[in-house]
């Protein structure tokens, strides 16, 4: 398992439009959710043992801010041939399983992640009313096997901000997690 650090896309960046297939098969876009007053999405996938690390608080914590009307969706970037566990049915396995209440996207041609620059899973970028950028990093300290518990401080502290209106620390801690599976000859520059 290669170990890697999020990238850290600037601050104020806007957020790129996407069309991608839920586990339903319905297409969701960046649109379906311009009346939130904040947007998060993670890049992650089901066989990443640091997805695996933080999926129960991550769950529990999405539940509590869309109840804020907060919007949040995953969005699956692996190369599902060389990755079997990350395809489209063992996605929709692992929402139902996992009780997600918020779309997991598959972006098949790995252009979406290219886009936003994402690096590894999870890989978090929070949006703004505007969808400018003003959080992309770590949910937490917490990582497998360092004994630190998830708690999702981070993350949450730059949601509450958002919420309330207030300026997010820019202070911001890089995510680590395994890498985003390219498929061969699809690598971006910065993987």
């Amino acid at each position: 398992m290669a170990v890697t650090a999020s990238r850290m896309l600037a601050l104020g960046t806007s957020a790129p439009d996407f069309n991608l297939a839920d586990t339903a098969g319905n297409i969701v876009s960046l649109a379906d959710f311009e009346k939130s007053p904040a947007l998060l999405i993670i890049f992650m996938c089901n066989h990443c043992p640091f997805v695996k690390h933080v999926l129960d608080n991550l769950v529990e914590l999405v539940e509590g801010y869309q109840a804020r009307e907060v919007a949040v969706v995953g969005i699956n970037s692996n190369d599902v041939a060389n990755y079997p566990d990350d395809s489209p049915e063992m996605m929709a396995q692992l929402a139902e399983e996992s009780g997600f209440t918020f779309p997991y996207l598959y972006d098949e041609t790995q252009e979406v992640a290219r886009m936003y620059g994402a690096a590894c899973t999870p890989d978090s970028f929070l949006f703004d009313s505007g969808r400018s950028l003003v959080y992309r990093g770590q949910m937490d300290d917490s990582r497998p096997g360092n004994d630190i518990p998830v708690t999702g401080s981070d993350l949450t502290a730059a949601i509450d901000a958002v919420i309330e209106g207030k300026p997010v620390a820019s202070e911001q801690r890089p995510s680590m997690g395994c890498n985003i599976k390219w498929k061969g000859g699809n690598e971006p520059d910065y993987a």
